[in-house]
């Protein structure tokens, strides 16, 4: 079995954070034909892996979120202007 990969030791944000990088690189156009192949395939990995993380969040906060019966609770969402208000 193969290590694990990369970007499953960074958090989101900084997976985030190098996606940014990666098409900022591309955007520019000046990256040769084998480093932009390079940036595509681990700028899908990283999509791929920010993908599986939030949901796996979502999960989670669906988890969080089920009341004593298993049902889903509904909260009452607060706008910001009742919040400031």
């Amino acid at each position: 079995m193969a290590g694990k990969k990369k970007e499953d030791s960074q958090t989101f944000e900084q997976q985030i954070a190098r996606l940014e990088e990666i098409v900022a690189r591309m955007e520019k156009g000046d990256a040769e034909l084998a480093d932009s192949l390079a940036l595509f395939d681990e700028g899908t990995g990283l999509i791929h892996s920010c993908g599986k993380l939030l949901d796996e969040a979502e999960q989670k906060v669906v988890r969080l979120m089920k009341g004593a019966d298993g049902a889903p609770v509904e909260l009452p969402f607060d706008t910001e202007e009742e919040a400031d208000g």
